[in-house]
């Protein structure tokens, strides 16, 4: 199976339908068990399960069910809001695909629909007395399981929607990108140096439609270039907008419709931004969250002290020693560019810097998380660091009224340019 159809049911298993359906199933199945098991049940054990021992348990648990699952629902709304509101709503995926509450939802709606079908398997008689033992074991069983759900439930509700734990689930997500992006930085990958040329023959493969680039299937396009002796070059990764006009891969192959066809198919494009092969993505949710938090509405600095921390141990990632470049290149005649460290930086700092100049407390914290991550590694970050720490200096030389806020900036600013000289 290719990486196109993994990643596409991969987003199919994260949507909050997928897992309620399946509990569903599961539900369905699991009430009309006793209808095949009930042959093995002696008929003296049948005989002391009342006959409406099981119809008040399931009646019970139906009802209740029905309260909850419409009450998690709410809940999940208003905390959906609450994270648009003040954070940023490109979060809100995040905490829609969160396994926890997937699964308490899909519990009580499976729940319920375990309860309904068992009572009205009950009331055409069904089960008999036998199948009634069954259904009564299972009746408890799933009893335990919707106990322990909402307790865990419970302790989840009280943490969801807020921005602390908005920013944890958008810190988490980027640092995974991160740390793959870092170990595979060209995706799997030859290096497309941007000095390197195309060969004489390559001709361009575009997009059929307009979005962001989710996905690039490595395996699809080694297995092309593999069967053509040729290569390619793929001249968007995964978060760039994509258009009918400029080329989305080169190809240095015999033009085959066929071939353009399997190369073009192995995109993902779609209209939102994916967190998975797109590392920048979380850089930029976090700088957005930072951003809203320091407008004049929300006024909240420290939650943007708080992310400038949580970048620094982002971009960390990005110093980490590789093991075995060449043992990452699994697609050696696939060409990808990489990640420019530079872009990374403009994502994450120039959003902060910008509306954040006038404060003194965040002007600081974007110089010492600068100076941080100059100092952690020069190689990577060095250039772009000082980049950033003239230009977050002079956006608060621009709007900073007081002398010895704006002193204090250019002293800091001062010790790292001085530092990488």
């Amino acid at each position: 199976m290719n990486t196109s159809i993994q990643f596409l049911l991969l987003k199919i298993a994260r949507r909050l339908w997928f897992r309620a359906t399946a509990f569903s199933v599961l539900a369905v199945a699991a009430a009309l068990l006793a209808l095949v098991l009930k042959r093995y049940i002696p008929y003296d054990f049948s005989a002391k399960i009342g006959a409406d021992a099981v119809g008040v348990l399931l009646n019970v648990l139906a009802a209740s069910m029905l309260s909850v699952t419409i009450f998690s629902l709410s809940t999940l709304v208003s905390a959906l809001g609450s994270a648009t509101s003040n954070a940023t709503p490109r979060a809100t995926l995040l905490m829609l695909e969160d396994s926890t509450a997937q699964n308490a939802l899909a519990t009580f709606i499976g729940s319920f629909l375990f309860s309904l079908v068992g009572i009205i398997a009950l009331q055409t008689g069904l089960y008999g007395d036998k199948g009634r033992v069954i259904l009564y074991i299972v009746t408890l069983a799933v009893i335990a399981i919707v106990v322990g759900m909402m307790l865990r439930w419970i302790d989840y509700v009280a943490k969801l929607g807020r921005v602390g734990e908005t920013i944890e689930r958008v810190e988490q997500a980027a640092g995974r990108a991160l740390r793959e992006r870092r170990h595979a930085p060209h995706l799997g990958g030859r290096e497309w140096a941007h000095d390197e040329r195309l060969p004489p023959r390559a001709f361009a493969v575009r997009s059929e439609k307009l979005g962001y680039l989710q996905h690039v299937d490595m395996a699809a396009l080694q297995e092309v270039a593999g069967a053509c002796g040729g290569s390619v070059h793929i001249a968007r990764i995964p978060g760039d907008y994509v258009d009918t006009v400029e080329a989305l891969a080169w190809c240095a192959i015999e033009p085959n419709e066929e071939l353009i066809a399997r190369v073009r198919g192995a995109f993902t494009i779609d209209a939102e931004r994916s967190f998975q092969q797109d590392p920048r993505f979380g850089i930029c949710v976090l700088a957005e969250i930072a951003s809203r938090a320091l407008s004049p509405a929300v006024n909240d600095p420290g939650t943007a002290i708080d992310v400038l921390g949580r970048m620094a141990r982002g971009l960390a990632i990005w110093a980490e020693p590789l093991e075995d470049e060449s043992a990452a290149m699994k697609f050696p005649q696939v060409h990808v560019r990489a990640l420019d460290i530079h872009d990374l930086f403009d994502d994450a700092f120039t959003p902060i810097a910008r509306d954040g100049a006038a404060m003194v407390e965040v002007a600081l914290r974007v110089q010492k998380v600068l100076r941080l991550l100059s100092g952690l590694s020069h190689q990577h970050f060095g250039e772009a660091a000082r980049r950033h720490s003239a230009l977050a200096l002079a956006r608060s030389k621009a709007v900073m009224n007081l002398d010895h806020d704006l002193d204090r900036v250019r002293a800091l600013a001062s010790e790292m340019a001085e530092a990488q000289t």
